[in-house]
Protein backbone atom coordinates (compact mmCIF):
# COMPACT_ATOMS: atom_id res chain seq x y z
CA UNK A 1 0.00 0.00 0.00
CA UNK A 2 1.01 3.53 -0.80
CA UNK A 3 1.61 6.37 2.07
CA UNK A 4 -1.38 8.24 0.51
CA UNK A 5 -3.89 5.09 1.98
CA UNK A 6 -2.79 5.93 5.51
CA UNK A 7 -5.55 7.08 8.09
CA UNK A 8 -4.71 10.37 8.91
CA UNK A 9 -7.47 11.10 11.10
CA UNK A 10 -6.24 8.36 13.31
CA UNK A 11 -4.37 8.89 16.44
CA UNK A 12 -1.80 6.39 15.83
CA UNK A 13 -1.53 8.14 12.44
CA UNK A 14 -0.91 11.66 13.46
CA UNK A 15 1.60 10.43 15.85
CA UNK A 16 3.15 8.69 13.15
CA UNK A 17 3.61 11.69 11.60
CA UNK A 18 5.05 13.81 13.23
CA UNK A 19 7.68 11.40 14.64
CA UNK A 20 8.73 11.50 10.76
CA UNK A 21 8.41 15.65 10.45
CA UNK A 22 10.72 15.15 13.33
CA UNK A 23 13.17 12.41 11.31
CA UNK A 24 13.55 14.66 8.68
CA UNK A 25 14.89 17.58 10.45
CA UNK A 26 17.09 15.29 12.19
CA UNK A 27 18.14 14.44 8.44
CA UNK A 28 21.95 15.59 7.63
CA UNK A 29 23.04 16.44 3.73
CA UNK A 30 25.07 13.73 3.86
CA UNK A 31 28.76 13.52 1.81
CA UNK A 32 29.81 13.74 -1.58
CA UNK A 33 29.80 10.62 -2.66
CA UNK A 34 26.48 9.64 -2.23
CA UNK A 35 24.13 8.09 -3.92
CA UNK A 36 20.45 9.27 -3.47
CA UNK A 37 18.47 7.07 -1.49
CA UNK A 38 15.26 4.99 -3.22
CA UNK A 39 12.14 5.96 -0.97
CA UNK A 40 9.79 3.62 -2.92
CA UNK A 41 9.21 0.44 -4.75
CA UNK A 42 7.48 -1.50 -7.06
CA UNK A 43 5.69 -4.72 -6.19
CA UNK A 44 6.85 -7.74 -8.17
CA UNK A 45 4.44 -9.31 -10.04
CA UNK A 46 5.09 -12.61 -8.50
CA UNK A 47 3.99 -11.92 -4.89
CA UNK A 48 0.32 -12.29 -3.51
CA UNK A 49 -0.74 -9.81 -1.09
CA UNK A 50 0.61 -11.35 2.03
CA UNK A 51 3.82 -10.15 1.15
CA UNK A 52 2.73 -6.45 0.03
CA UNK A 53 3.46 -3.45 2.08
CA UNK A 54 0.74 -3.26 5.31
CA UNK A 55 -1.93 -0.80 4.99
CA UNK A 56 -1.10 2.46 5.95
CA UNK A 57 2.99 1.89 5.06
CA UNK A 58 5.21 5.04 4.80
CA UNK A 59 8.53 5.33 3.97
CA UNK A 60 11.11 8.11 5.61
CA UNK A 61 14.88 9.04 5.86
CA UNK A 62 16.87 9.96 8.65
CA UNK A 63 20.17 10.91 8.53
CA UNK A 64 23.04 11.66 11.62
CA UNK A 65 25.92 13.92 10.98
CA UNK A 66 27.38 13.63 7.60
CA UNK A 67 26.87 9.99 7.09
CA UNK A 68 24.37 8.87 3.91
CA UNK A 69 20.66 9.15 4.50
CA UNK A 70 19.47 5.73 5.89
CA UNK A 71 15.61 4.72 4.73
CA UNK A 72 13.14 3.65 7.56
CA UNK A 73 9.28 2.27 6.82
CA UNK A 74 6.35 2.58 9.29
CA UNK A 75 2.93 1.11 10.02
CA UNK A 76 0.82 1.46 12.86
CA UNK A 77 -2.40 0.26 14.09
CA UNK A 78 -5.83 1.50 14.40
CA UNK A 79 -5.69 2.10 18.32
CA UNK A 80 -2.98 3.44 20.37
CA UNK A 81 0.18 1.14 20.30
CA UNK A 82 1.07 -1.34 22.60
CA UNK A 83 4.78 -1.00 21.53
CA UNK A 84 7.27 0.24 19.18
CA UNK A 85 9.00 -2.15 17.59
CA UNK A 86 12.31 -1.11 15.83
CA UNK A 87 13.93 -3.99 13.43
CA UNK A 88 17.01 -3.67 11.86
CA UNK A 89 17.27 -5.79 8.97
CA UNK A 90 20.43 -8.31 7.94
CA UNK A 91 23.24 -7.65 5.56
CA UNK A 92 22.07 -6.35 2.13
CA UNK A 93 18.39 -7.08 3.15
CA UNK A 94 15.47 -4.86 2.23
CA UNK A 95 12.99 -3.65 4.27
CA UNK A 96 10.69 -5.14 2.04
CA UNK A 97 11.21 -8.52 3.28
CA UNK A 98 9.79 -7.99 6.62
CA UNK A 99 6.59 -6.90 5.32
CA UNK A 100 4.81 -10.27 6.55
CA UNK A 101 6.30 -9.90 10.05
CA UNK A 102 5.66 -6.22 10.36
CA UNK A 103 1.44 -7.04 9.12
CA UNK A 104 1.39 -9.75 11.95
CA UNK A 105 3.07 -7.40 14.66
CA UNK A 106 0.45 -4.45 13.42
CA UNK A 107 -2.38 -7.19 14.23
CA UNK A 108 -1.16 -7.69 17.11
CA UNK A 109 -1.12 -4.19 18.07
CA UNK A 110 2.21 -2.84 17.67
CA UNK A 111 3.70 0.28 16.00
CA UNK A 112 6.43 -1.09 13.79
CA UNK A 113 9.27 0.68 12.20
CA UNK A 114 12.11 -1.23 10.03
CA UNK A 115 15.49 0.83 9.68
CA UNK A 116 18.46 0.05 6.68
CA UNK A 117 21.64 1.05 7.35
CA UNK A 118 23.51 3.82 5.34
CA UNK A 119 25.22 2.15 1.80
CA UNK A 120 22.75 -0.80 1.27
CA UNK A 121 19.27 -1.18 0.94
CA UNK A 122 16.67 1.67 -0.45
CA UNK A 123 19.15 4.26 1.71
CA UNK A 124 21.77 6.36 0.15
CA UNK A 125 25.27 4.99 -1.00
CA UNK A 126 28.76 6.22 0.06
CA UNK A 127 31.12 6.13 -3.07
CA UNK A 128 31.41 3.36 -4.69
CA UNK A 129 28.84 1.15 -6.90
CA UNK A 130 25.48 0.88 -6.47
CA UNK A 131 25.40 -2.58 -5.85
CA UNK A 132 28.06 -3.01 -3.11
CA UNK A 133 27.86 -3.43 0.43
CA UNK A 134 30.04 -0.67 1.56
CA UNK A 135 30.47 1.46 4.78
CA UNK A 136 33.53 2.72 6.57
CA UNK A 137 32.34 2.25 9.82
CA UNK A 138 29.23 1.25 12.07
CA UNK A 139 29.29 4.38 13.92
CA UNK A 140 26.94 6.12 11.93
CA UNK A 141 24.33 2.81 12.07
CA UNK A 142 24.68 2.72 15.40
CA UNK A 143 23.91 6.89 15.87
CA UNK A 144 21.06 7.00 13.46
CA UNK A 145 19.32 3.83 15.72
CA UNK A 146 19.80 5.84 19.01
CA UNK A 147 18.59 8.50 17.56
CA UNK A 148 15.22 6.71 15.93
CA UNK A 149 14.99 5.08 20.14
CA UNK A 150 15.16 8.78 21.75
CA UNK A 151 12.90 10.07 19.22
CA UNK A 152 9.92 7.38 19.71
CA UNK A 153 10.82 7.55 23.41
CA UNK A 154 9.96 11.54 23.39
CA UNK A 155 6.87 11.42 20.59
CA UNK A 156 5.45 8.54 23.27
CA UNK A 157 7.24 8.27 26.57
CA UNK A 158 4.87 5.86 27.75
CA UNK A 159 4.83 2.73 25.16
CA UNK A 160 7.94 0.51 25.16
CA UNK A 161 10.51 0.58 22.80
CA UNK A 162 11.54 -2.78 21.44
CA UNK A 163 14.81 -3.57 19.10
CA UNK A 164 14.77 -6.44 16.75
CA UNK A 165 17.97 -6.83 14.84
CA UNK A 166 18.33 -9.44 12.34
CA UNK A 167 21.61 -10.96 11.24
CA UNK A 168 24.20 -8.36 11.18
CA UNK A 169 21.33 -5.98 12.27
CA UNK A 170 21.73 -7.79 15.75
CA UNK A 171 25.11 -6.17 16.25
CA UNK A 172 24.49 -3.15 14.91
CA UNK A 173 21.41 -3.00 18.00
CA UNK A 174 23.76 -4.91 20.12
CA UNK A 175 26.26 -1.90 19.87
CA UNK A 176 23.48 0.86 20.26
CA UNK A 177 21.65 -0.72 23.63
CA UNK A 178 25.42 -1.26 25.19
CA UNK A 179 25.99 2.81 24.19
CA UNK A 180 22.88 3.65 25.82
CA UNK A 181 19.91 3.66 23.65
CA UNK A 182 16.67 4.14 25.46
CA UNK A 183 15.08 0.48 24.71
CA UNK A 184 12.86 -1.64 26.96
CA UNK A 185 14.04 -4.68 25.36
CA UNK A 186 16.78 -6.39 22.78
CA UNK A 187 16.17 -9.45 20.71
CA UNK A 188 19.00 -11.18 18.57
CA UNK A 189 17.48 -12.88 15.15
CA UNK A 190 20.39 -15.18 14.24
CA UNK A 191 22.93 -12.63 14.81
CA UNK A 192 25.99 -12.20 13.47
CA UNK A 193 27.85 -10.75 16.20
CA UNK A 194 31.56 -12.72 16.01
CA UNK A 195 34.06 -10.68 14.64
CA UNK A 196 35.29 -13.13 11.98
CA UNK A 197 36.80 -11.94 8.38
CA UNK A 198 38.87 -9.68 9.64
CA UNK A 199 41.04 -8.23 6.98
CA UNK A 200 44.43 -9.10 6.38
CA UNK A 201 47.68 -8.64 4.62
CA UNK A 202 47.17 -6.53 1.47
CA UNK A 203 43.36 -6.18 2.24
CA UNK A 204 44.89 -4.18 5.13
CA UNK A 205 47.15 -1.71 3.24
CA UNK A 206 44.53 -0.96 0.58
CA UNK A 207 42.01 -0.19 3.15
CA UNK A 208 44.83 2.24 4.64
CA UNK A 209 44.79 3.59 1.72
CA UNK A 210 41.53 5.04 1.53
CA UNK A 211 40.33 2.16 -1.14
CA UNK A 212 38.27 0.59 1.46
CA UNK A 213 35.24 0.58 -1.00
CA UNK A 214 37.10 -1.68 -3.05
CA UNK A 215 35.22 -5.20 -2.89
CA UNK A 216 36.69 -7.47 -0.87
CA UNK A 217 35.70 -10.87 -3.15
CA UNK A 218 36.41 -10.64 -7.01
CA UNK A 219 32.41 -11.90 -7.32
CA UNK A 220 30.95 -8.90 -5.78
CA UNK A 221 27.97 -7.42 -7.04
CA UNK A 222 24.51 -7.87 -7.90
CA UNK A 223 23.77 -11.28 -10.12
CA UNK A 224 20.45 -11.86 -12.11
CA UNK A 225 21.09 -15.42 -12.26
CA UNK A 226 22.59 -15.23 -8.38
CA UNK A 227 21.11 -18.17 -6.17
CA UNK A 228 18.78 -17.15 -3.35
CA UNK A 229 18.14 -16.92 -0.07
CA UNK A 230 16.44 -20.57 -0.62
CA UNK A 231 18.99 -21.86 -3.02
CA UNK A 232 21.79 -20.83 -0.22
CA UNK A 233 20.41 -22.78 2.67
CA UNK A 234 19.65 -19.19 4.51
CA UNK A 235 15.72 -20.95 4.91
CA UNK A 236 13.97 -24.20 4.38
CA UNK A 237 10.88 -21.99 3.16
CA UNK A 238 11.20 -21.59 -1.04
CA UNK A 239 8.90 -19.31 -1.39
CA UNK A 240 9.90 -16.51 1.07
CA UNK A 241 13.88 -17.15 0.46
CA UNK A 242 12.83 -15.63 -3.24
CA UNK A 243 11.44 -12.45 -1.40
CA UNK A 244 14.63 -10.59 -1.43
CA UNK A 245 15.59 -11.41 -5.03
CA UNK A 246 11.82 -10.66 -6.16
CA UNK A 247 11.79 -7.09 -4.86
CA UNK A 248 15.51 -6.66 -6.23
CA UNK A 249 14.39 -7.75 -9.87
CA UNK A 250 10.93 -5.06 -9.31
CA UNK A 251 13.78 -2.25 -8.24
CA UNK A 252 17.07 -1.87 -9.27
CA UNK A 253 17.62 0.41 -6.45
CA UNK A 254 17.57 -2.18 -4.03
CA UNK A 255 19.99 -4.54 -5.61
CA UNK A 256 23.02 -5.66 -3.49
CA UNK A 257 25.96 -7.68 -3.93
CA UNK A 258 28.89 -8.80 -1.66
CA UNK A 259 30.84 -6.44 1.04
CA UNK A 260 33.85 -4.03 0.65
CA UNK A 261 36.72 -3.96 2.22
CA UNK A 262 35.86 -0.92 4.24
CA UNK A 263 32.80 -2.98 5.20
CA UNK A 264 34.75 -6.26 6.29
CA UNK A 265 37.03 -4.43 8.45
CA UNK A 266 34.07 -2.12 10.30
CA UNK A 267 32.03 -5.42 10.98
CA UNK A 268 35.16 -6.89 12.62
CA UNK A 269 36.26 -4.05 14.66
CA UNK A 270 31.94 -3.53 15.73
CA UNK A 271 32.27 -7.08 16.62
CA UNK A 272 35.17 -7.06 18.93
CA UNK A 273 33.95 -3.90 20.14
CA UNK A 274 30.73 -5.74 21.30
CA UNK A 275 32.00 -8.65 22.60
CA UNK A 276 34.71 -6.71 24.99
CA UNK A 277 31.03 -5.22 26.18
CA UNK A 278 28.79 -8.42 26.84
CA UNK A 279 29.21 -8.26 30.77
CA UNK A 280 27.94 -5.03 31.02
CA UNK A 281 24.61 -5.19 28.58
CA UNK A 282 21.92 -4.55 30.77
CA UNK A 283 19.55 -4.42 28.44
CA UNK A 284 17.04 -7.52 28.54
CA UNK A 285 17.73 -9.43 25.59
CA UNK A 286 16.42 -12.37 23.74
CA UNK A 287 18.05 -15.09 21.54
CA UNK A 288 16.28 -16.40 18.95
CA UNK A 289 18.41 -18.67 16.84
CA UNK A 290 18.96 -22.47 15.89
CA UNK A 291 20.26 -24.49 19.04
CA UNK A 292 24.11 -24.30 19.34
CA UNK A 293 24.24 -20.93 17.11
CA UNK A 294 27.88 -18.88 17.64
CA UNK A 295 26.03 -16.16 19.52
CA UNK A 296 24.97 -18.38 22.63
CA UNK A 297 28.35 -18.09 24.00
CA UNK A 298 27.96 -14.10 23.92
CA UNK A 299 23.88 -14.00 25.49
CA UNK A 300 25.49 -16.40 28.14
CA UNK A 301 27.70 -13.63 28.92
CA UNK A 302 25.10 -11.39 29.47
CA UNK A 303 23.59 -10.72 32.34
CA UNK A 304 20.22 -10.23 30.98
CA UNK A 305 20.23 -12.39 27.97
CA UNK A 306 18.04 -15.40 27.45
CA UNK A 307 18.41 -17.33 24.65
CA UNK A 308 15.01 -19.26 23.07
CA UNK A 309 16.26 -22.10 20.53
CA UNK A 310 14.81 -22.35 17.32
CA UNK A 311 14.97 -26.29 16.60
CA UNK A 312 15.15 -26.77 12.59
CA UNK A 313 15.95 -22.78 11.97
CA UNK A 314 18.60 -21.57 9.32
CA UNK A 315 19.89 -18.45 8.93
CA UNK A 316 16.53 -16.67 8.31
CA UNK A 317 14.19 -17.71 10.70
CA UNK A 318 11.79 -14.42 10.00
CA UNK A 319 11.52 -16.37 6.52
CA UNK A 320 11.95 -19.88 7.31
CA UNK A 321 9.50 -22.07 6.79
CA UNK A 322 5.97 -22.10 8.33
CA UNK A 323 6.41 -24.31 11.68
CA UNK A 324 10.11 -22.34 11.96
CA UNK A 325 8.33 -18.81 11.88
CA UNK A 326 5.64 -19.59 13.89
CA UNK A 327 7.83 -20.50 16.89
CA UNK A 328 9.76 -17.39 15.99
CA UNK A 329 7.48 -15.15 16.07
CA UNK A 330 5.80 -16.64 18.71
CA UNK A 331 9.17 -16.02 20.97
CA UNK A 332 9.48 -12.34 19.58
CA UNK A 333 5.91 -11.48 20.53
CA UNK A 334 5.99 -13.39 23.97
CA UNK A 335 9.28 -10.87 25.11
CA UNK A 336 7.64 -8.20 23.72
CA UNK A 337 4.15 -8.50 26.05
CA UNK A 338 6.91 -9.28 28.77
CA UNK A 339 8.64 -6.11 28.51
CA UNK A 340 4.91 -3.98 27.68
CA UNK A 341 4.37 -6.24 31.48
CA UNK A 342 7.33 -4.67 33.18
CA UNK A 343 7.37 -1.14 32.10
CA UNK A 344 3.34 -1.03 33.37
CA UNK A 345 4.46 -2.74 36.89
CA UNK A 346 7.39 0.19 37.14
CA UNK A 347 5.04 2.70 36.21
CA UNK A 348 2.00 1.32 38.80
CA UNK A 349 3.51 -0.31 41.14
CA UNK A 350 1.38 -2.30 43.99
CA UNK A 351 0.92 -0.63 46.83
CA UNK A 352 3.36 -1.57 49.92
CA UNK A 353 1.98 -3.63 52.65
CA UNK A 354 1.32 -1.87 55.52
CA UNK A 355 0.55 -3.79 59.22
CA UNK A 356 -2.52 -3.73 60.94
CA UNK A 357 -2.87 -0.78 63.61
CA UNK A 358 -4.50 -1.74 66.92
CA UNK A 359 -7.42 -0.18 67.87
Amino acid sequence: MRAAQKHENLAPMRRLTALACLLVLLSGCGGAGDRAPFTDSRIPPSLGPGFWAPEGWAWGLIGVGEAPVQRYGVSSTLIAPRANILILTGEGETAEVWFETVRALNASGHTVWVLERAGQGGSARFGGPQDLIHAPSFDDDIAAVKTLTRTLVQGSPDTPVILVGAGVGGLVGLRAAQQGAPVDGLVLSAPDITPNGALEGWQIWLAKAGLGAVPQGLQAGWKRGAPDAFARGLTGDRQRGGLQMAWQMANPDLRMGGVSLGWRGAFAQAATAAGDDLAGTRTPTLLLAAPGNESEAACSAMPACEAAPLAGARPLPHLDRAPVRAAWQAGLELFVSQRITAREAARFPPPTARPDHPL
